[in-house]
């Protein structure tokens, strides 16, 4: 336990209605989506940079880990607190400092939600494109920690493409700068870019300076349906050898479109084996004439059937069916495994064949789901934890995904990040000596491996 006389001096520096050790603020800030455990000793709710500086000296000096946490809905465990110590809970900060409507910038602290962001500069004709499946409840500094995707990544790219500068705080408390106001900045070493993604193992970010775009003035969505994937995938080729210039391109295989439907009450028609989500955005006349392009892409495809979204309320109506998959699928199995391996786009038929040959050949229940635009497939292994034996075929066939994945000339993890989920596969991506840089730039940061341990290593 962490003493007495430490958890007082940390309510004398931020207060004490910022420091907690009762039993339930511990459990809840124990786990996150992957649905692993740790209790940690103590959570902390700072509300200030004065509160970020404070409980990091303080941790410093004593040597106590501290986890720094946004919303917690990450799957790869990056906010769990594995070696215990404090919990930095973000939520508190969460104010829109400024949008700056001249120089297309937002300033905002961690804890503000993507959704809200993105809410509140759309009313002033911006945009802020990154779109995580759980925008309405992650957090931008979480967003930033793990350099979260979303739908939109095909045409506007990840949140590092807008992260333009970051305020953080080192574990001793001293504080630094990265990057700043501006599009164009190659003084001294991008350190801007190496904290996004770090999983919060490098610095604790304070504030955080976004990109904007204007927002377009028109969108068109689409859904296709095939009987097969692989059709859906040379529909998806064609779409893009074809210049029509997608925002989005998703795609749902059929144990998620039929996981979805069930749950929603309705019958999804017989012989749809995939289907694939398109959205176009622009102004008008653009839009319509890529419209125009896409829609005799589908007339000379193995199309089953299309739908066409033009309004707000028949667009949300077709991604309801995209962002309902997780909820859906979890009456499957008491557990979700989820990955989020990425191929180069040619190579997803063959890699879904791959894992559902895998999911036949070891009896489990994979559900295959995901952006089909930059080959980053949501791979869902549903399983039991009470089974042992099921267990143990799910550490074999993960094994197996990573390894083939690689051989694609892919990559372990798209948008999750490693975490402690997928520790113990990064030696399939990374030479020992890669490895050996990636400790090393972590010690020079936190000498003292107390900023979030036991993550990506």
């Amino acid at each position: 336990m962490i003493e007495k006389k430490i958890i007082k001096e940390l309510e004398k520096k931020i207060g004490r209605g910022k420091v907690f050790t009762e039993k339930e603020y511990l459990t809840a800030y124990s786990y996150d989506a992957t649905g692993n455990e740790f209790l940690p000793q103590l959570v902390v709710f700072p509300g200030s940079e004065e509160d970020i500086e404070n409980i990091l000296e303080t941790a410093y000096k004593y040597r106590i880990p501290v986890t720094p946490r946004g919303a917690g809905v990450g799957y790869s465990g990056g906010a769990l607190p594995v070696n215990r110590g404090i919990v930095m809970v973000f939520t508190k900060m969460n104010n829109i400092l400024r949008i700056d409507t001249k120089s297309f910038l937002a300033e905002v602290e961690p804890g503000v939600v993507t959704y809200a962001l993105q809410q509140e500069v759309e009313k002033k004709g911006l945009f802020y494109p990154p779109d995580p499946a759980s925008l309405k409840t992650s957090t931008i500094g979480g967003n930033v920690a793990e350099n979260a995707g979303g739908l939109r990544c095909f045409k506007y790219g990840v949140t590092a493409n807008y992260v333009l500068g970051l305020e953080a705080y080192l574990m001793n408390g001293e504080k630094i700068k990265t990057g700043g106001h501006v599009i164009k900045n190659v003084a001294g070493y991008d350190l801007k870019s190496l904290l996004v993604g770090s999983e919060g193992t490098l610095a604790v970010i304070s504030k955080i300076i976004l990109r904007l775009i204007p927002l377009p003035e028109h969108r068109v969505t689409f859904r296709v349906d095939f009987q097969s994937l692989p059709q859906g995938a040379e529909f998806i080729n064609k779409i893009i050898r074809g210049r029509v210039y997608p925002a989005a391109l998703e795609f749902m295989d059929r144990t998620s479109l039929r996981m979805v439907y069930d749950y929603s009450g309705l019958p999804l028609e017989k012989g749809v084996n995939a289907a694939v989500l398109i959205e176009l955005d622009g102004n008008k006349v653009d839009v319509e004439a890529r419209k125009e392009k896409l829609l005799g892409i589908v007339k000379e495809s193995a199309v089953l059937d299309y739908q066409t979204a033009q309004t707000e309320e028949e667009q949300e109506s077709l991604w309801n069916i995209r962002r309902s998959i997780s909820p859906a699928i979890a009456g499957l199995q008491p557990k979700k495994v989820n990955e989020d391996i990425v191929v180069p786009t040619a190579r997803i038929p063959q890699t879904v064949e791959f894992i559902n040959g895998l999911a036949v050949e070891y009896g489990l229940d994979i559900v295959l789901f995901g952006h089909f635009g930059d080959g980053n497939i949501h791979t869902n292994l549903m399983v039991d934890p009470e089974n042992k034996e099921q267990m143990r075929k799910v550490d074999i066939v993960l094994d197996k995904i990573f390894k083939y994945v690689i051989s694609m000339q892919g990559s372990i993890t798209g948008e999750h990040g490693v975490g402690t989920a997928k520790k113990p596969f990064m030696k399939y991506q990374f030479t020992e000596v890669e490895m050996e840089l990636f400790k090393r730039v972590k010690k020079s940061f936190d000498p003292e491996n107390l900023l979030n341990p036991g993550k990506i290593f």
